[in-house]
């Protein structure tokens, strides 16, 4: 007999003026499966969808790139810069909403961690510092980063008008919001970063100056896109793509700076880069990470990190540390995830298979179709 089960990441939610049927979203995931030319499939269309089906309230797509200049950052990932991405990504959205989950586009710029751009045979960064460790074999990348273009202030205008063009089009395609990417060491966490930012200017230098591309995102997204029903979520991290050891360097003071300049976002997401939330979330006050972007901005946050556990889950929304769960690799293995949940079903392990030898959709269709 099944057991029902009445975990707390399962009650409802309401975020702005959206009603969600639960507190679980899932997490965004690079797949790199698009065609050359950056316009989203039906596969995608399928996988996505699959999420709702499986019972998710939210579902953060991968993130996309926002502009023709410096954005990109792998060969097919999707792109919402032309009217044949748009209407493709409508398609999916539609998907997603029917199968009963709020669809989230997930804005990218890739900056100086770009290995993949049809646009460009050049990177470009907050400053030309070459990005530590090696390029992403899975994601198609080999050797050294190059080192990237300092950008001028004319290449930051264009970053900005991409990110608002991009969010005005997302909300054209049916989609209940966008994330700004802020983590994981792309672009604007690249400006966040001080070894990757070494200006002078008004972008670069205090923790102000140096967050302060990404609250202009935010802010211009929200002048173009007044709906007070869109979302316009952030999601920043501490440690990196290339860099999961990373921290901010004043802890918990640090912390609350950044969070207050971003607090007229949405919502915060704070991603477990490299790291579980257990982990990874503990200041030098000994507040958590999520708490103190609770209690500073005031706003929603979803907590993720090897939230899957369940008991884990638990007290992060009993303890007050966060309002929703995203969750990444468990969902890849059981895109029902909340729907075992609720069930108190088993639930499938990860296997880094599914993503071997690269981060596609048809490496996980070929270990389901091994496994099952």
């Amino acid at each position: 007999m099944e057991k029902i089960v009445a975990h707390p990441a399962l009650q409802p939610f309401n975020l702005q003026t959206t009603a969600l049927s639960n507190r679980l979203a899932v997490a965004p995931m690079t797949r790199v499966s698009a065609e050359e030319d950056g316009t989203p499939t039906a596969e995608m269309a399928d996988y996505y969808a699959g999420f709702a089906q499986g019972g998710f309230g939210i579902v953060i797509t991968e993130g996309v790139y926002t502009d023709e200049f410096y954005s990109q950052g792998y060969l097919n990932q999707p792109g919402i810069t032309t009217d044949r991405h748009t209407k493709a990504w409508g398609q999916i959205s539609d998907a997603v909403r029917q199968a009963g989950a709020q669809p989230v586009l997930q804005l990218m710029h890739a900056g100086a961690l770009s290995q993949g751009n049809r646009y460009r045979c050049s990177t470009a960064g907050p400053s030309a510092v070459r990005p530590l460790r090696a390029m992403m074999e899975a994601y198609g990348g080999s050797g050294p980063w190059p080192v990237p273009n300092a950008m001028s202030l004319k290449d930051i205008e264009r970053v900005i008008a991409g990110f608002v063009d991009s969010a005005v089009a997302a909300r054209s395609a049916g989609f209940t919001g966008v994330e700004v990417h802020s983590a994981n060491g792309y672009l604007l966490d690249q400006f966040l970063t001080p070894y990757m930012n070494t200006r002078t200017d008004e972008f670069g230098g205090s923790i102000t100056n140096r967050v302060r591309l990404t609250a202009t995102v935010i802010a211009a997204i929200r002048a173009a896109v007044p709906d007070p029903g869109f979302w316009v979520g952030v999601r920043l991290s501490q440690g990196k793509v290339n860099d999961h050891a990373y921290r901010w360097e004043h802890g918990a003071e640090e912390a609350a700076l950044i969070f207050a300049t971003v607090s007229d976002a949405s919502y915060i997401h704070i991603a477990g880069e490299g790291s579980g939330w257990e982990e990874g979330a503990l200041l030098d006050n000994g507040e958590t990470i999520t708490a103190l972007a609770r209690r500073v901005t005031q706003k929603p946050v979803i907590a993720n990190g090897n939230l899957a556990d369940t008991d884990l889950s638990a007290r992060v929304v009993q303890g007050g540390h966060a309002d929703l769960i995203s969750i990444g690799r468990s969902a890849l293995a059981n895109p029902d995830y909340p729907a075992k949940l609720a069930r108190g079903i088993d639930l499938v392990a990860f296997d880094p298979a599914m993503l071997a030898p690269k981060v596609t959709l048809a490496n996980t269709t070929a270990w389901r179709a091994r496994t099952a």
